[in-house]
């Protein structure tokens, strides 16, 4: 996120595995660490540590924001990153909790980051006037929850404007005042069902949350009939829409069929929208497992999926991953990576 200084309180190796992480994914900037004894853990030094290391970060040349995280330990010894203040030398200051042992998805962490700016957003606008977003769409727009490839967004707002309507931001945002056209939407799509902490500051603003995803035919035409809905869309362009991109998108799955048992399991939270494009390819999948809990927002999918005898395991631990493995004979398993090593172990192609 441009603009955005990241700060975290944690125990040594949390903060090691953390910035391996992000490095490892391509971040190419710094992340400030507040490093806590015993001492200052129990005297309260620790607090006045992170407020000196935000102190001297605030500066408004730089950024527009800096979000402090406490990992485990401050977290339970109760560091309160509330008292920081909400600015700091005219930078918001963002304090968040992420313990590991309240939070067990990384997908999760990020609902908790993105629902924290949101907040503060949604304030600002309630306040007063704000700073317009850099691309602000001429029609009326669907903000989209969750993370996703670039090309996604462009995808998706190809099928939204026979609607008369534009892709919004996404959430989570790449800059501060996107937050401002994201709260702006004329509806949320929900992309990802899990991010309870965000749909919470749209529902807010006022703003109708949809779930599931235009992924195959079924959800395709599903979702645009659900976004025609939220937003009072004509029935006729509705339709026109669904006549536009259905035939598309049933020609592109009937000319790369899928034979074959596959199971399916993660920790992203698109497991079940995974699940429904192989069935629709032609694939029997009788196990989808994710590590996210069940929301109201999933329920399109899951439904979708139990109607064809599917059986949905959400917050599924390993064991359960690996006893579908064991109990469905897969012809192929797609799985995290001890999944993918237990399978291998039975001569069961897999996929990380």
């Amino acid at each position: 996120m441009r603009r955005t200084a990241t700060i975290l309180s944690g125990s040594a190796c949390c903060v090691y595995g953390l910035t391996f992480t992000s490095h490892f994914y391509g971040a190419k900037r710094s992340v400030g660490y507040v490093p806590f004894s015993s001492e200052t853990l129990v005297t309260g030094k620790l607090f006045e540590d992170i407020k000196d290391a935000v102190a001297e970060l605030a500066d408004p040349a730089r950024y527009d924001a800096i979000v402090v995280t406490n990992l485990c330990v401050p977290t339970a010894s109760g560091v309160p990153l509330h008292l920081l203040g909400k600015t700091v030398n005219g930078v918001r200051i963002i304090g968040i909790d992420v313990p590991g042992f309240g939070i067990p998805t990384h997908a999760e962490a990020k609902d908790v980051l993105a629902g924290a700016m949101l907040s503060y957003a949604r304030r600002e606008v309630e306040a007063g006037p704000v700073a317009a977003p850099r691309d602000r769409a001429a029609l009326p727009t669907i903000a989209l929850l969750g993370e996703m490839f670039p090309v996604d967004p462009v995808g998706i707002g190809q099928m939204l404007a026979p609607l008369g309507l534009a892709a919004g931001p996404v959430v989570p945002t790449r800059e501060w005042r996107e937050l401002y056209g994201a709260l702006d939407c004329a509806a949320v799509a929900a992309i990802h069902p899990f991010y309870t902490a965000s749909v919470r500051e749209f529902e807010a603003a006022g703003r109708t949350v949809i779930g599931s995803a235009p992924v195959g035919v079924d959800g395709t035409a599903a979702w645009l009939d659900a976004i025609g809905a939220a937003c009072n869309v004509a029935q006729n362009k509705i339709d026109a829409a669904k006549n536009q991109f259905l035939p598309a998108i049933r020609a592109a799955l009937d000319a790369k069929p899928i034979a074959g048992r596959i199971t399916v399991s993660g920790y992203e939270g698109s497991e079940l929208l995974v699940a429904r494009l192989l069935i629709e390819s032609g694939a029997e999948v009788p196990y989808v497992g994710t590590a996210l809990p069940r929301t109201v927002w999933s329920d399109p999918d899951r439904d979708w999926l139990v109607a064809r005898g599917v059986h949905v395991q959400y917050r599924a631990s390993l064991e359960h991953d690996l006893q579908a493995v064991d109990f469905y004979q897969p012809d192929l398993a797609i799985g995290t990576t001890p999944v993918v090593q237990h399978a291998k172990s039975k001569a069961v192609p897999s996929l990380y």
